[in-house]
C-alpha cells in the first residue's frame, strides 16, 4: 500500500493523519506533547572544499527541496554523492564560509533556537558504552531538557522514552561497544533516536538509519520514523544507501543525487515514471531504490544488458549523467523553484504568530545552569570510567613495581647516599610520566562524544572540561597514594609523619602537572598516535635532563632542565629527605656534606618554594593549553 503523500497548507502545515498502525491511536503516547509545526526549505545548495593541489571541488551544486511537517524525505545516492553532506548543512554543521544558498527553518535562518528544535542522528552510533540504556537517556534528557521541568519530571520522561521505543526489555543492559558485549545494533539506532526525541523536536535529521542492520530490523526503524512524521507533524529528512522496497514506498519524498548534483525530487511513488519517460524505465520488476542508485552511478538499464550487467565505461556513465542533470534542470528545477516561491508567499508558516521556533528565538542559549551541566557531566565521568580506571590489569601494574621497587631499595642504610637519591628520582620518574601516558588518551576518544553533543548545544565547553578532567582525579590520586606508601616505608627513607606527608603531596602535585601534559598533547592532536609519539620524545628528554643521569649539562642546552616539571619534582623530594647541614659517611670515617654529593649538588636545596610556583604555572599552563584546543574544535555555526 502506497502511503499518501501530504501537501502543506497555506500555512506550511500538513494536515493529522491517522497513525499507521490502524487504529488511529497514537502508538507513541510520550510523544503526545505539540510539536511546534516546522517548514525546512533549501535553496541552490552549494558547497566547496580545497582539495590538497589547492584546487576547489564541489561536494554539493545547486540542490534545492522542502520538507513540510507531516513528511518524510529521503536522500538517495551512491557513496559520495554528497548526501550526507547536505544532511550536515541541513543540520547546521557545515562551516558558513564554504557553504552558499539559503537554508531556513520557517523562513528564518539557522540559530540556537532552531538547533533547539532539530534532532540530529549521526551514521555512527555515539554512544557510552558502560552506561546502560536507561542511563544514557537520563543523562542527556538532564542535560538537554529545560529547567523549567524538575529534576524528577525529566528522568520520568527518559524512562517513558526507553519503554515507548521498545527498549524496556534492555532498559538495565549497559549499550556496549567494540570492547564490551552489549545491545544488538538494531537497538542502538534506537537509542540515538531516543536521545533526540527527547527533546520532542520538529525537524528530526538521520544520517543511514539503517546502516548496518538487517532488512526486517530496518524496516521497523523506517517505519517508527514514519509513524513520528506521520503521527506528530515532525519533518523527517534521512539519508539512505539501497533500502527495500518496503522500505522505499514508506518514504514521501525523495531526492537522488550524483556526484553532488540532483538528477530527481518529487515523490517517491512517481519515481520510476518519471525515469521511465526520459527512457530509462525499469526492464521489468525491480526495486526502485537499485534503479535509481544505478542511475545516480551513470548505469541506464539498456547498457547493464548490453554488457552482461558489468559497470559501463566512464564515457558512457557521464554521458548518462549529463542526460539526467539536464533532464533535471529541464523538468523539475523550475516546478521546484516554483513550489517553493508559493509556499513562502500564501502566508506559509512563518508568518504564523503562534510559530514554535520564533517562541522558541526568545530562550537562552542554554537550557541548564553551568554547575547542573557540571554536576551530571562529572557523575555521567564516573559512572562511565569507573571500568576503565580501576581496571585490574592496571591496579596491578602499579602495586607490583612498588612491591618489586620495595624490595629492591628494601632498608636503604642512610650511608647509602646514591641509592636513596636513585629512589627519589625513580619517584619522580615514574609519577611523572605514568599519568601523562594515561591522560594523553583522554580527549582522542572523546572527540566523537564531544563534536556531538556540542553540535547539540547540550554544555557549555568549560563545565565539559572541569567535569572530564575532576571525574579522573580519584583513580589519578588514589594509585600514587598506595605506591607511595608501599615503596616510602620499605625503600627507608626519612620515617618522620612530616616528610612523609610532604613527599606524598609532591608526588601527587607532580601528578597533575604530568596529566595536564597529557591532557595538552592530546587536545592539540586529537590522533593517539601522535600524541603517544610527542609524549615518549618529551619523556625521554625530561628524563635526561631531569638532574640525575647528567648533573653537567653544557651552558647552551641547560635550559632544558627547567623545562622538566620531573626535575622539579625530583628537587622538591630531595629538599624534603635532606637539609643543607646534613652530612654522610662519604669515606671509612669521614663525613660529607650532603650538598657534595653530585645527584644533590646538581639540583640544590635552595628556594624550594619557586620551583613549588613554576610547576604551579605549568599545571595552569598546560590545562589552560587544553583547553583552547578543545575549544579550537570545529562547532556548529
Amino acid at each position: 500500500m502506497r502511503p499518501r503523500e501530504p501537501q502543506c497548507d497555506a500555512g506550511g502545515n500538513h494536515p493529522k493523519e491517522l497513525a499507521v498502525n490502524g487504529n488511529g491511536n497514537n502508538s507513541l503516547p510520550f510523544l503526545s506533547t505539540a510539536v511546534f509545526p516546522m517548514t525546512l526549505k533549501f535553496e541552490e545548495v552549494v558547497y566547496k572544499v580545497k582539495t590538497g593541489n589547492a584546487k576547489e571541488k564541489t561536494i554539493l551544486n545547486g540542490v534545492t527541496g522542502m520538507v513540510c511537517p507531516g513528511e518524510m524525505l529521503a536522500m538517495l545516492g551512491p557513496s559520495g554523492s554528497g548526501k550526507t553532506t547536505l544532511l550536515t548543512a541541513l543540520g547546521g554543521r557545515l562551516r558558513a564560509k564554504n557553504l552558499c544558498g539559503k537554508i531556513t527553518y520557517n523562513g528564518l535562518p539557522f540559530s540556537a533556537a532552531a538547533r533547539r528544535r532539530t534532532g540530529f542522528v549521526a551514521q555512527d552510533n555515539v554512544l557510552y558504552p558502560h552506561l546502560t540504556v536507561t542511563e544514557t537517556l537520563m543523562y542527556t534528557a538532564l542535560l538537554r531538557l529545560p529547567r523549567s521541568l524538575t529534576r524528577a519530571e525529566k528522568e520520568e520522561k527518559a524512562r517513558r522514552v526507553v519503554v515507548e521505543l521498545g527498549l524496556g526489555r534492555v532498559g538495565d543492559s549497559v549499550v556496549g561497544g567494540p570492547k564490551v558485549r552489549g545491545i544488538s545494533g538494531g537497538e542502538k539506532r534506537r537509542v540515538s533516536i531516543g536521545l533526540e526525541m527527547l527533546l520532542n523536536p520538529s525537524l528530526l535529521l538521520l544520517d543511514e538509519p539503517t546502516s548496518g542492520l538487517d532488512s526486517t530490523t530496518a524496516e521497523k526503524i523506517v517505519g517508527m520514523l514514519r509513524r513520528l512524521a506521520v503521527e506528530d507533524r515532525r519533518a523527517v529528512v534521512v539519508t539512505i544507501h539501497q533500502p527495500s522496497s518496503k522500505v522505499y514506498y514508506m518514504f514521501d519524498k525523495v531526492i537522488l543525487l550524483s556526484e553532488g548534483s540532483p538528477i530527481y525530487h518529487g515523490r517517491a511513488v512517481d519515481a520510476l515514471g518519471y525515469f521511465g519517460s526520459l527512457g530509462f524505465g525499469a526492464l521489468g520488476a525491480v526495486n526502485p531504490a537499485e534503479l535509481l542508485l544505478d542511475l545516480a552511478n551513470g548505469i541506464s538499464p539498456d547498457s547493464k544488458l548490453e554488457v552482461d550487467k558489468t559497470t559501463a565505461d566512464d564515457g558512457r556513465q557521464s554521458a548518462v549523467r549529463d542526460q539526467l542533470i539536464s533532464a533535471y534542470d529541464h523538468h523539475i528545477a523550475s516546478r521546484l523553484k516554483a513550489e517553493l516561491f508559493n509556499a513562502e508567499t500564501i502566508n506559509c508558516i512563518t508568518h504564523n504568530p503562534h510559530s514554535g521556533i520564533r517562541k522558541a528565538a526568545k530562550e537562552e542559549q542554554w537550557t541548564t545552569t553551568w554547575f547542573e551541566q557540571f554536576t551530571v557531566l562529572l557523575r555521567r565521568s564516573l559512572k562511565e570510567r569507573r571500568h576503565e580506571a580501576f581496571n585490574k590489569l592496571r591496579i596491578f601494574q602499579v602495586l607490583s613495581v612498588a612491591i618489586l621497587g620495595g624490595l629492591l631499595w628494601w632498608q636503604t642504610p642512610p650511608s647509602h647516599l646514591q641509592d636513596k637519591t636513585a629512589l627519589i628520582f625513580f619517584f619522580s620518574v615514574f609519577w611523572g610520566f605514568f599519568p601523562l601516558y594515561n591522560a594523553v588518551f583522554t580527549f582522542p576518544q572523546e572527540r566523537p562524544m564531544l563534536l556531538k553533543e556540542r553540535a547539540s548545544g547540550m554544555y557549555r565547553l568549560s563545565s565539559y572540561f572541569i567535569a572530564r578532567t575532576v571525574g579522573d582525579l580519584p583513580m589519578e590520586l588514589a594509585l600514587p597514594t598506595a605506591f607511595t606508601f608501599i615503596i616510602y616505608w620499605m625503600g627507608g627513607l626519612d620515617p618522620r609523619p612530616a616528610s612523609f606527608l610532604l613527599s606524598l603531596l609532591i608526588v601527587l602535585y607532580s601528578v597533575l602537572v604530568a596529566q595536564s601534559l597529557g591532557l595538552a598533547f592530546g587536545a592539540i592532536l586529537m590522533e593517539v598516535k601522535q600524541a603517544t609519539t610527542l609524549a615518549s620524545v618529551t619523556t625521554l628528554t625530561f628524563l635526561i635532563a631531569g638532574g640525575y643521569y647528567v648533573q653537567h649539562i653544557p651552558p647552551f642546552i641547560v635550559w632544558l632542565k627547567y623545562l622538566s616539571y620531573s626535575y622539579y619534582c625530583f628537587k622538591l623530594l630531595v629538599g624534603v629527605q635532606f637539609r643543607p647541614n646534613d652530612t654522610y659517611e662519604c669515606s671509612n670515617g669521614l663525613r660529607c656534606s650532603v650538598l657534595d654529593f653530585p645527584a644533590i649538588k646538581s639540583v640544590g636545596l635552595d628556594l624550594l618554594w619557586l620551583d613549588v610556583l613554576i610547576m604551579g604555572l605549568m599545571l595552569v599552563g598546560y590545562r589552560f593549553i587544553a583547553y583552547w584546543a578543545l575549544h579550537r574544535l570545529q562547532r556548529p555555526r
